[in-house]
């Protein structure tokens, strides 16, 4: 981009309660960006420093169009030159990257003989890498010992099959979804040497690892771990998780929290303390998580992120017993530096938006310090695709030290700014606007609203490809962050509770009324748009009000009654809306917070779309949706993709969705 000018308009555009940022023309050349240019992102994780902070680990996960596949790569780079080099060969599904703690060995995990994932190890000095395990199940994580001499992983049971007849293939069904095909199974601990030997399980049982809640810890002296245990393996059983200790020799086991509010993401503090999340108010997901400190007999938990109102679920130590934690917070995300005495002071990031995952491990996976206090963080800008930045201590200036995405700012991308206003009930909401390439004041623009899912999601100033895909149509980009988002404090997540849509709902018109007032919306060109939650929200606003020109509503949660029933999280959705359906008037509730209860109401040409075995949001609130606006006469089509997952995990499908989301919106606007 070049011979950049402000335009002059942009003093005059102070209007009401809000700032207009600055916008630019840009001249031709520079292409907008399209769905293709989908096959250049790269998407960065588990960066890991070396133990003499020299050099980093990191992750890359880009396209293979032709295999219709992702592949990553583990790359070494050296911190002063900040050059990379590739560690892997013929290994797409590399992950997990560690060093080990004198440094000498990087260790990952890695299809083995038995195509399941297993732990390898490599020398840093050269060589093949090894491999160390021989799980038959596959290794779904790992950790090294602070020793060196031992690795804890994780795996599921071996599948066994109880019946005498092997046609027989009955089973109990627990908190599961609806379409499963065997027995759950439970996820346990085990125990090897670094040398590939003496492996034994250490946890046993039906009741077993929650890997819903993410992570497992050693203790410094390599003789515990500390890990969250569900009772049962259903998937639901999470919500009656406790945080337990064990000993490695004994297989002794202390219980340090029985919940509620599902405790997460555990490790010992230098003097053999616990420190770990959990929810405030017990109710995971619809309260927000904060750090808790309890000691080694599981008494006097302490609450010590009481001064930080934030989602706060996980937490990374410096050398001394400060750690680093993050969450979002606005439309950006924070890092903190805390003590153990809830003291937590925000560090700088220039305003870089750091990663961050929306359950599990969502900051564990996207930053690292190092030994003598360095930090490591993939972040990004609204128009910066995801890097990897530096800094040597928690008051330094994050530097860039990689160029993975470097083609991305070679195209035209949209201005985003962030967005507040007050809901009608007194809460300070917000969200991000996207604007057009080449977007001009002086002429009126079509709005998109683009609905974050969770509801415990939020939208921030990072770098967001399809928010851009849908600004390079020539559109103003809306995304609410309506209560329940996870990114306003615990009061805000929490509104949400028996408030399934209609709160939501006046949030969202709120925040459009007030863009409205700016001056440059097209109120006859209105979209609304959204996935999982971001469905449920678009269907929600599409049968409650009426100045919608298009929706489309991928994977949209409909009916609460399906949720509840057939979903895999299934009972977690009762903590919002006043309990199980099926006990005292509580039908009532489910049935006046579903969309299909008002979804006659629709008049709103609206794209379906759904994975057929999507485990969180069962395929059959589509199928509902589909055949009410059918019934009513309203214009609708219906795209189903036979395959699993909440999203589609794979690139073309993902594509085709993203295709098929802009044409549905382009033809009725």
């Amino acid at each position: 981009m070049k011979n950049l000018k402000i335009f002059n308009t942009i003093i005059f555009c102070v209007i009401l309660f809000f700032a207009l940022p600055k916008f630019n023309i840009v001249y031709a050349q520079s292409p907008n960006i399209a769905i293709d240019n989908y096959d250049d992102l790269v998407n960065l994780s588990s960066p890991k420093i070396s133990p003499d902070g020299s050099k980093i680990l990191i992750i890359s996960r880009k396209v293979n169009i032709d295999e219709n596949k992702y592949y990553n790569t583990l790359w070494l780079i050296d911190i002063n030159e900040k050059d990379a080099t590739s560690l892997t060969y013929n290994r797409p599904l590399v992950s997990q990257p560690e060093w080990s703690p004198k440094g000498d060995y990087i260790s990952f995990l890695a299809k083995g003989e038995n195509n399941k994932k297993q732990i390898f190890k490599l020398a840093v000095n050269g060589g093949e890498a090894q491999q160390v395990t021989f799980s038959n199940e596959g290794v779904m994580m790992y950790k090294w010992s602070p020793n060196g001499q031992l690795f804890a992983y994780l795996q599921k049971d071996y599948k066994q099959n109880k019946n005498i007849n092997p046609y027989n293939k009955s089973f109990e069904v627990g908190f599961d979804w609806y379409l499963a095909e065997e027995v759950a199974r439970p996820s346990h601990i085990w125990i090897c040497s670094a040398n590939a030997d003496n492996g034994y399980q250490l946890t046993t049982g039906e009741s077993g690892f929650s890997s819903l809640l993410g992570n497992f810890e050693w203790s410094p002296d390599s003789k515990e771990i500390v890990f969250v245990q569900q009772p049962r393996p259903h998937s639901a059983e999470f919500l009656n998780s406790t945080l337990q200790v064990i000993n490695i020799e004994t297989k002794a086991i202390t219980i340090l929290d029985n919940g509620p509010g599902a405790p997460a993401e555990p490790s010992f503090t230098k003097d053999g303390m616990v420190l770990y999340s959990k929810a405030i108010g017990g109710k995971p997901g619809f309260n927000a998580y904060g750090l808790f400190l309890v000691n080694r007999k599981g008494k006097n938990i302490k609450f010590i992120s009481q001064n930080i109102d934030r989602n706060i679920i996980d937490h990374i130590w410096f050398p001394n017993n400060d750690f680093i934690t993050g969450a979002p917070d606005g439309t950006s995300v924070s890092l903190w530096r805390g003590s153990l005495n809830g003291v937590f002071e925000k560090l700088d990031t220039k305003n870089i938006t750091p990663s961050i995952g929306r359950t599990v491990k969502p900051l564990l996976n996207h930053l690292d310090v190092g030994t003598s206090g360095e930090i490591v963080f993939i972040g990004s800008t609204s128009q910066k695709a995801s890097e990897l930045y530096f800094m040597k201590n928690s008051k330094s200036t994050p530097e860039r030290i990689t160029s993975f995405n470097e083609s991305f700012s070679q195209l035209n991308l949209g201005k985003a700014d962030s967005i507040d206003w007050k809901t009608e009930d007194g809460f300070n909401a917000n969200g991000i606007i996207t604007y057009p390439p080449g977007f001009s004041l002086n002429k009126k623009h079509p709005l998109v609203l683009y609905i974050h899912g969770g509801p415990m999601g939020f939208s921030s100033q990072s770098f967001n490809f399809f928010a851009q895909a849908l600004a390079a149509q020539g559109w103003v980009v809306f995304e609410p962050n309506y209560r329940g988002s996870n990114n306003l404090g615990n009061a805000y997540q929490s509104a949400v509770i028996n408030d399934a849509g209609e709160g939501p709902g006046r949030d969202v018109m709120v925040g459009i009324d007030s863009i409205k007032k700016m001056g440059f919306i097209d109120e006859d060109k209105i979209a609304v748009s959204g996935w999982s939650y971001g469905g449920f929200m678009t269907v929600w606003l599409t049968s409650h009000y009426q100045d919608w020109k298009v929706a489309v509503a991928g994977a949209a949660v409909t009916d609460w009654f399906d949720w509840y029933n057939m979903a895999d999280l299934n009972k977690w959705a009762g903590l919002g809306l006043g309990g199980s359906p099926w006990l005292n008037n509580n039908a009532e509730k489910y049935r006046r917070q579903s969309p299909i209860t008002y979804a006659h109401q629709i008049k709103t040409p609206t794209l379906i779309m759904s994975n057929t075995l999507d485990p969180r949001v069962s395929v059959s609130q589509s199928y509902k949706l589909f055949h009410n606006l059918k019934d009513n006469g309203i214009e609708t089509k219906f795209i189903a993709y036979p395959i699993s997952g909440h999203f589609p995990q794979d690139p073309v499908h993902t594509k085709d969705v993203y295709k098929r989301w802009i044409e549905w919106i382009k033809t009725h606007l």
